[in-house]
């Protein structure tokens, strides 16, 4: 296992070509997680860098679109850093991004804590703990150069590729009688429509939530009340660039937008 200060090194690494708009190779082997768990312990460290409160988790690879596209085998989950927050219908900077990729997700606000225990928690235990549903954009990246080939431990280490993330407004609809499942939220990026489907978000966009709670539960961390968890896209990860604008149109539930410059 690798030991404080190789923890801390890592997460200093990532954290200064995260703030630099640069990218690395891989780490140095003395400092490279080597299994799931040592990843999640650089990704811990990196919380520590921020100074504000923890905004939330994210989703990574919750569809096979997005296992495939950073070559993993399933879900990873990352922290949502307050800083990388862009308002609704605001401006993202492309500067540093080299994933350059839109993606629409559902997002899901908690209203009270799902604390550590022994035993899994049901869809339903969690559906219980939501306060609001929300229409979301992530814009992932990574500080690897060649995330396909960088590897599970070290993509958790490097915050499940999180970068910037928009969060639209509570969906005044009754959410929880919406088949979340079939429907199918419309892209529109350059003049083109895209449909996407609440399927591909690990089968069940509450599905991928229960799989981050129990996540988080297995890790000894507590989902809390207020942080906002992005279940991962429900549609192919969409090129964007620069003076692109990106808008997710998810029916009753709301819309969300996204400018790049």
């Amino acid at each position: 296992m690798l030991d404080h200060n190789q923890i801390a090194a890592a997460a200093k690494v990532l954290h200064d070509h995260w703030h630099a708009g640069t990218k690395l190779g891989a780490l140095d082997g003395a400092m490279r997680p080597r299994d799931r768990a040592e990843g999640y312990a650089v990704q811990a460290a990196l919380e520590k860098t921020s100074r504000e409160k923890l905004f939330g988790w994210k989703i990574a690879a919750t569809s096979e679109a997005g296992q495939k596209h950073i070559n993993v085998a399933g879900p990873l989950a990352g922290r949502i850093l307050a800083e990388t927050l862009i308002a609704d219908g605001g401006t993202a900077s492309m500067k540093g991004n080299a994933m350059r990729v839109g993606e629409p997700e559902y997002a899901f606000r908690m209203a009270r804590d799902l604390v550590p225990r022994a035993t899994p928690y049901s869809v339903q235990e969690v559906l219980d703990a939501v306060a609001t549903l929300h229409p979301a954009i992530e814009i992932p990246d990574s500080r690897f150069a060649d995330f396909v080939s960088a590897g599970e431990a070290q993509l958790i280490a490097d915050n499940a590729c999180a970068h910037l993330f928009v969060l639209g407004e509570a969906t005044l609809a009754d959410w929880r009688a919406i088949d979340l499942v079939e429907q199918r939220p419309t892209i529109t990026l350059r003049g083109e429509r895209y449909t996407g489907h609440g399927k591909n978000v690990l089968g069940d966009p509450l599905l991928a939530l229960t799989w981050c709670a129990n996540e988080l539960r297995a890790l000894g961390l507590t989902l809390r009340a207020g942080q906002v968890v992005t279940t991962g896209t429900c549609h192919p990860p969409l090129p964007i660039a620069a003076g692109d604008h990106f808008q997710a149109d998810f029916g009753a539930i709301g819309k969300v937008s996204v400018k790049f410059a």
